[in-house]
């Protein structure tokens, strides 16, 4: 018998606009090659400037160096400034909140992160398809693997990041 994900029946999630996934909390903001050129649009700067200024490298779960945008000294993401920068051109990663795996793993993961979310268990029902074409978006974009960036860069040019 198929495993019936708690959130089966839709979950309530109405955006506050209150920028608490945004802020107070480190974290990261995993960018794929869609995000990148999206920030470069956004930001009318050439994709170095913006890996330059509002990215750096970390290791991820699997011990990769990925791509991920900076903080600020205070932890708010690096494109916040009483609202978002570039809201209407923002990652994956952002549209797609509440809806990622981590947060719909189980009811537990997605009642503590409702406990700092306002917007999470209020206003809209969206029902498991929806859910799920939030999770699909996330994963149809791979994160930006560092080792997988330089062996693409060398092979089309010659050179290394």
């Amino acid at each position: 018998m198929k495993n019936i994900p708690f959130y089966s029946e839709g979950l309530k999630f109405s955006c506050k606009r209150c920028s608490s996934c945004c802020r107070h909390d480190s974290g990261f903001v995993f960018i794929s090659e869609n995000d990148l050129e999206n920030l470069i649009s956004a930001l009318k700067i050439n994709k170095k400037n913006v890996i330059d200024t509002y990215c750096r490298w970390v290791t991820d779960w699997k011990g990769d160096e990925v791509l991920s945008l900076k903080e600020k000294f205070n932890k708010d993401c690096i494109l916040w400034d009483n609202g978002c920068l570039v809201y209407k051109k923002r990652p994956a990663q952002c549209i797609t909140f509440p809806f990622w795996e981590s947060i719909l793993s189980s009811s537990k993961a997605w009642e503590t992160a409702a406990s700092s979310c306002p917007g999470m268990n209020e206003g809209k029902l969206h029902n498991k398809i929806i859910i799920e074409e939030n999770i699909e978006l996330r994963s149809s974009q791979p994160i930006i693997n560092k080792n997988r960036e330089k062996s693409l860069n060398s092979r089309y040019t010659g050179r290394s990041l």
